[in-house]
């Protein structure tokens, strides 16, 4: 029987029953693939099986809210940039008005809103601006999108929400977080330098363990001109976002996304010294690496390879506009003069404000590890979020 992670929450019973059931189908699916499944089709069954994984299930994969404060378990996994503060949103929203301006439309798409506290912010930012934008909102997880649709109730029409992608776009997009959360592909470098396929299969008790095979041409192909050999080295690569990426330039007319998330460029991101990857779980506020906990429950993610995103973007037709860190984003963009404008007198009103700032803006919390990726169509005038700190050489 394999071990879990030291300092791991609890699970009430309802949770760890859920859990359960996602765990069988996802032995059910190791089995049906002669008992060795990819891990980004792990990946993507643990997450979006429908009615069972992490964003797919609804409240089932939380304790109920009573109940969890009963017990002092948070109800959440993580927390992200739009939640800590609407300042954030509000900053983002000055730079969204300048992208519907040069491209002359009144319409933000967002893929995957959360609780949707950036659109929330966004729009009353907008709003104060003067602009009373279209928000059209792309979500997977039904539970999220009637939490959307509940918070975001008061701007009414304003706000609808799609099921399939527009056939032809003019505006702003919005991508917090969205490509970290795409299924990944493990590969692992063998002793004789050989690329192998990273996937799961069941050991003698039925728990998932690690299981490597001589990788397929594509993937081979996909690898070898990211980094040199480097026997033991493992880490993922993101051939569904690279896909993404390169659709959104069929459909994006004319406007830009911006695309927010945690990663490095390749020369980073395939370090030698980072010969573990990036995947990552988080399960009520607590992070470890091991994605065969609680299935189901935790959010299981890979660091963004912006080099990659860059050049599907490229590929897909699309300019690269800007690329920098969410600190010197922010910065460029207003939100320390958003922070100013507080009233430093209101003690508690302020600390509420600067805290999450800081985190949003610090090296050793947020600022320097998640990144701002620019890329769209007919945008001539630049972007102000990347007027100072532009790191697209550096991609």
């Amino acid at each position: 029987m394999r071990s879990s992670p030291a300092n791991l929450p609890d699970l009430d019973p309802a949770s760890a029953a859920h859990s359960q059931r996602v765990g069988d189908h996802l032995r059910d699916r190791v089995r049906a693939h002669d008992g060795w499944l990819p891990f980004d089709a792990w990946m993507s069954q643990a997450l979006y099986a429908p009615g069972l994984g992490y964003y797919t299930a609804g409240a089932e994969k939380l304790a109920p809210a009573t109940e969890a404060r009963a017990r002092r378990l948070p109800t959440g996994d993580f927390v992200t940039a739009p939640e800590l503060t609407p300042l954030f949103g509000h900053t983002v929203a000055r730079q969204v008005a300048e992208v519907l301006a040069q491209c002359e439309g009144d319409t933000v798409l967002e893929f995957g809103a959360g609780t949707g506290a950036l659109a929330e912010a966004v729009l009353t930012a907008l709003r104060a601006q003067g602009i009373e934008a279209q928000y059209r909102i792309v979500e997977v997880s039904a539970d999220l999108r009637a939490r959307q649709q509940a918070r975001l109730a008061p701007f009414g029409a304003q706000v609808q929400w799609l099921d399939t992608l527009p056939e032809q776009f003019v505006g702003c997009v919005l991508g917090n977080e969205v490509l970290d959360a795409m299924p990944v592909q493990l590969f692992a470098w063998s002793d004789q330098a050989e690329v192998m396929a990273r996937g799961v299969a069941l050991d003698a008790d039925g728990d998932f363990v690690w299981a490597d095979r001589p990788a397929e041409a594509a993937l081979t192909q996909a690898v070898t001109p990211r980094m040199p050999p480097l026997p033991g080295y493992v880490s993922e690569i993101n051939l569904q976002a690279e896909a993404w990426m390169r659709g959104v330039g069929q459909w994006l007319a004319r406007g830009a996304a911006l695309l927010f998330d945690y990663g490095f460029p390749r020369h980073e991101y395939y370090h030698p010294q980072r010969a573990g990857g990036t995947l990552m779980c988080h399960l009520r506020h607590h992070a470890h690496a091991d994605p065969f906990v609680a299935p189901g429950l935790q959010d299981i993610t890979a660091h963004v390879d912006f080099t990659a995103m860059a050049d599907a973007a490229l590929e897909g037709g699309l300019d690269v506009l800007g690329y920098t860190s969410q600190a010197r984003f922010l910065m460029n963009a207003g939100v320390l003069e958003a922070l100013a404008r507080i009233d430093p007198s209101d003690t508690r009103a302020y600390a509420q404000l600067a805290a999450p700032v800081q985190k949003l803006l610090s090296e050793a919390e947020m600022g320097e590890l998640f990144k701002v990726l620019a890329v769209g169509r007919d945008i001539p005038g630049g972007l102000t979020g990347f007027r100072r700190g532009d790191r697209r050489g550096a991609l």
